[in-house]
Formats: structure tokens, sequence, C-alpha cells
């Protein structure tokens, strides 16, 4: 996929000086966990050998402690949210199986289901609709008894935009009434700038929750995610997948991430105050200049930039200047199959001298392009 071969990490981050492509808050090292001497003591006694193959106890109960409705039971620890909704969609569809997505969408959801060969119906986001999901035009891709996944992410990637309660239970009531499973990708649900969504497999057992400790943590080195499902028959079939092609997860990631997790209500504030602090500097710039345009996230740390309409620009010329000359680098369209007028700004990752300096660049790299 284009997101993963034109990655940062694939592309060298030694070329790159503001990295405004991430979509998560910035790395964490271990020593910035704060974890204390007895967990450090315990991490060190921990046995390497093959772990609980539905994830560690103490990480399942951390993930439920987060929220009402699920438990421990219904937590099924995956290694990233990538392979959570990999296993989802090869669990669920079959070569020309129905499946409806949403688009503009993280290239794993896409992807995985045309790499089937499942018979994919596309609900197209639009900026003149704020990235709403219209969920009446969702239904009218359904097909009752023969769609087999519903698709959707709130908070929205790339968009940062979310779905209203009363369109998430039109989900859930539109999943159960046509017998399809609805996945609801999560993963930015704890960096709501707002009040978050309820879990949405606390809502029917015909829903998969699926989040990560990558985005809202910065801990991706973890491999951390996982899937919440409330049916018995469903789970056991996720369990059968990742028993395919993992068998357990890393035993020493996973009592990592359980000590971080059960210590949310230390680690979160800050960071939240952090990125609330990094959108105002992206607003503010989006405010003083007329080249570019978004609608303001509303969860998670990205947002879908666009130039402004009618705008003439080479927008291949346009990102290889602003990497070469500015040494900045963002999510073009492609990666998430919208066109490169379009690009994916991450502003948690960054430090903030970097995410000012991008800015800048994307103002003075537009200026050498246009016209």
């Amino acid at each position: 996929m284009p997101i993963e071969v034109e990655s940062p990490e694939q592309l060298g981050y030694h070329t790159i000086t503001n990295n405004l492509s991430e979509s998560s808050v910035s790395d964490r090292r271990l020593a910035d966990l704060g974890l204390d001497a007895t967990i450090r003591s315990a991490l060190d006694e921990l046995t390497l050998g093959y772990g609980d193959h539905l994830g560690d106890p103490r990480l399942r109960d951390a993930v439920a402690a987060g929220s009402a409705g699920f438990g421990a039971d219904d937590v099924l620890v995956m290694p990233g949210a990538a392979a959570a909704l990999f296993a989802t969609a090869t669990s669920l569809l079959e070569p020309t199986d129905h499946a409806v997505v949403v688009r503009t969408n993280y290239a794993t959801n896409l992807e995985t289901p045309r790499a089937i060969g499942a018979d994919v119906d596309i609900v197209d986001l639009a900026f003149e609709d704020a990235w709403q999901l219209d969920v009446a035009h969702v239904a009218s891709r359904v097909k009752a008894g023969v769609t087999k996944l519903i698709s959707v992410t709130c908070p929205h990637n790339p968009t940062g935009t979310m779905l209203d309660l009363a369109s998430l239970y039109a989900l859930v009531e539109l999943a159960e009434r046509s017998g399809a499973v609805l996945l609801v990708d999560e993963t930015y649900r704890e960096l709501t700038h707002g009040s978050p969504l309820p879990v949405a497999a606390t809502l029917s057992p015909r829903v998969i929750s699926v989040s990560s400790m990558s985005k809202a943590y910065g801990l991706p080195g973890l491999r951390i995610g996982w899937a919440v499902c409330r049916d018995q028959k469903l789970f056991e079939t996720l369990l059968a997948a990742k028993e395919q092609m993992f068998i357990c997860g890393a035993t020493l990631d996973e009592a990592i991430a359980a000590r971080v997790l059960a210590d949310r209500e230390r680690v979160l504030p800050p960071i939240l105050s952090d990125v609330q602090a990094r959108l105002s500097i992206v607003d503010d710039w989006i405010g003083a200049q007329d080249t570019f345009e978004w609608i303001e996230p509303t969860g998670g740390v990205v947002g879908l930039v666009r130039f402004v309409a009618g705008t003439t620009v080479d927008t291949n010329r346009f990102y290889e200047v602003l990497l070469a000359r500015y040494g900045t680098y963002v999510g073009p369209g492609h990666w998430f199959d919208v066109d490169d007028s379009h690009f994916r700004l991450g502003f948690g990752w960054p430090t903030d001298r970097q995410l000012r300096s991008g800015l800048a660049a994307l103002t003075a790299a537009a200026a050498d392009t246009i016209g």
C-alpha cells in the first residue's frame, strides 16, 4: 500500500526535518511511562514463554475498566489495531462477499477487503458535508441478508471528525436489521476532544470495536491493540484467526501495556492537554492564510487539509518541493483513496517547534508551486 511504501520509516526519518505525516501523539520512551521500581522488578521476573491466547488477563481487565458495558472476557488482544482489522476482514469475508466501507479511510480498512476479493461498496465522505457520514447513504448500499460487513471509523482517520450518538445508534440498528457485522475502528476514541461516544461493541453483539495503545498513548512500538466483541461465536472466530497468524502476543509488550493502561487516569490527561494546544496552533495557521482549508477535527491528532477549491497547483511538484526544499512531510491524499489536493496533517507527533516550522513550510511550498 502507498501509505506503507511511502511511510517515514521507509523514507528514513533522517531525511525529514518536520514530520507532519504521523498519526499519533509523540512516541514515548520506556523511561517516560513512570513505571515504579516495583513494576520494573515484576517485569524483570516475567517469563518470556507463550502467553495467554486471549491476551494478558491484566491487560484485558485494564481495557474493560476504561468503559462500562463489557468485560475482560469480551476483549481479544492483538498485535496492534491493524492486526485486529485484518483478522476481522479475513474472518468475515470470502471472495465476492459484500461489504460496505466508508472512504476516505485508513488504507487497511479498504485494501484488506479488496485483497480478499470481496465486493466492496464504497460510501464516500465529502468536505462539503464536513466529512460527516450520512447513515441513510450507508443503508442504501447495505443488502439485507447479503452484506457481511459494514466498516466505519470514529474518530475518523484521516479527517478527525466524529459520528454523533444518533448516527452511531442508527448504524448499530442497521447492522442488526440487515444481519451484517458492524466494524468500528475506534483507535482514536481516547483522544476525543469532547465527550467520547460509548464503545460501539457495548451497544450490540453485532458490533466489533477495535482500538490500540499506538495513537493515544504514543506506544506503537509495543504493538498492542484489541478487539471488543460480545458475540461468543464471532469472538471465537477472531481468536481462531489470531491463533493462525500469531498464536499469542508478545508477553513483554502486553505486560507493559497492562501497567500503562491501568494507570490511564494519570497518563492520559497531560496527553489530551497537549493535543488541545497543538490543535490551537494549527487552527491559528489555518485562519491566517487562504491557501489551505480543513474541517476542524473533533477527535484524534490528524486532520485532512486541502487546497482551497479552485486552486491550480501541481501536487506532485508541491510534495517534492515541500520535502526537498523545506524538509517537511505530510500524508498525501492517495494514501487514503482521495486525490492529492488533500493531505493528512498530523499535529500530535512533532515537537511544538517542528509543528510550527512545518506549517510555515506548507505555506512556502504552496507559494512556490501554485499557478
